[in-house]
């Protein structure tokens, strides 16, 4: 198994069903819950030096969660050149999500959620079955759906195992 294999399955594994599609919706109101139930000032705690913010880690699944989008969208329709990567924590060093309220990065972050549901939905199953290639690697549309789910999952587990204990 090369190693990006093994970064995409370690996302995969993090879905408990084989329904995909389902906790899509399930991982996205389970986000929600965690986030509403936070104040402004909780918002901004971060585990450890050095780690994103909460506000930062909820940017960050918004901001994934829209390159994933186009990612999927462009190997439904059948693009054919290589898309690139990104740097996650370029993106985080960017974002200013500290200077935004916990309500508008929430309101966001559930508006991206219903884009990727309508896009998902959308699309015929031959067209989950595109492949593409983006960062250097190939992969199917359906898997890139995906990877939505299980990394959203991957960072709501680690909210819940270092961030919740400290707010606590």
């Amino acid at each position: 198994m090369s190693d990006f294999q093994k970064y995409v399955q370690r996302y995969l594994d993090q879905i408990p069903s084989e329904n995909w599609i389902e906790e899509l919706k399930i991982s996205g109101e389970k986000t929600v819950k965690l986030y509403s139930n936070l104040t402004e000032e909780q918002s901004l705690f971060a585990y450890a030096e050095g780690k994103w913010t909460l506000k930062e880690l909820l940017l960050h699944l918004s901001d994934t969660e829209r390159v994933f989008q186009y990612r999927i969208l462009a190997f439904a329709r059948g693009e054919k050149a290589e898309l690139p990567g990104f740097d996650e924590e370029g993106y985080a060093a960017s974002s200013f999500a500290d200077k935004r309220s916990l309500e508008s990065l929430l309101e966001e972050y559930k508006l991206v959620r219903k884009s990727s549901q309508i896009l998902i939905e959308s699309l015929e199953p031959s067209a989950l079955k595109s492949i593409g290639v983006a960062n250097g690697n190939e992969l199917a549309a359906e898997t890139i759906g995906k990877l939505i789910v299980g990394h959203n999952y991957h960072h709501v587990n680690i909210i819940e195992e270092r961030y919740l204990p400290g707010l606590k």
